[in-house]
């Protein structure tokens, strides 16, 4: 790279990190709507930020710097459920880079330190959720060697009469 092409650093977030990363979290969230997420961006930035700095206090908060700019920034953590698996699974809870770093590198980056900060606690695998319409996200994800392993429906209960096949005629 030419030396005037910055890279970023990722590394652990830090308890000062956190008002600048619930500003990071609200875009993300807001860029989301686009995909039908029903997660209200401005109404969630303070349980946000709570959430984030529990991301924080476990070393699971990963901020991107470029010449000490915020640019980006992953949440991960292992799964903690209640019944016993053949895996231990890492959560990527979010990932995000500011439009205007996108297509450099950063979010393989934080993906990458993502994957390792998860294996270093024990992790064999990572899963992650993504919007079904987020073609960009999927196409990053695919190429990043990540496979569907679930799938997600859903159906508005509001119409369910008028979609309602089954005609009570049909007796």
């Amino acid at each position: 790279m030419p030396p005037n092409d910055p890279q970023p650093t990722i590394e652990l977030a830090s308890r000062d990190d956190l008002e600048p990363l619930a500003d990071l979290w609200v875009r993300l969230a807001r860029d989301q709507r686009r995909y039908e997420s029903a997660v209200r961006a401005d109404a969630n930035r303070e349980t946000m930020r709570e959430t984030l700095g529990a991301y924080q206090v476990a070393d699971g908060l990963l901020v991107a710097r470029l010449e000490g700019d915020i640019v980006g920034f992953a949440s991960v953590s292992i799964e903690r459920g209640t019944l016993e698996l053949d895996s231990n699974r890492g959560m990527l809870s979010n990932i995000y880079v500011e439009p205007a770093y996108r297509g450099r590198g950063i979010g393989t980056a934080l993906l990458e330190a993502a994957e390792e900060s998860v294996a270093e606690r024990g992790a064999d695998e990572l899963l992650l959720e993504v919007m079904a319409d987020n073609e960009a996200a999927r196409r990053f994800y695919r190429r990043e060697g990540y496979d569907e392993f679930r799938v997600t429906m859903s159906r508005s209960l509001e119409d369910r009469g008028e979609n309602d096949t089954h005609s009570k005629e049909d007796g």
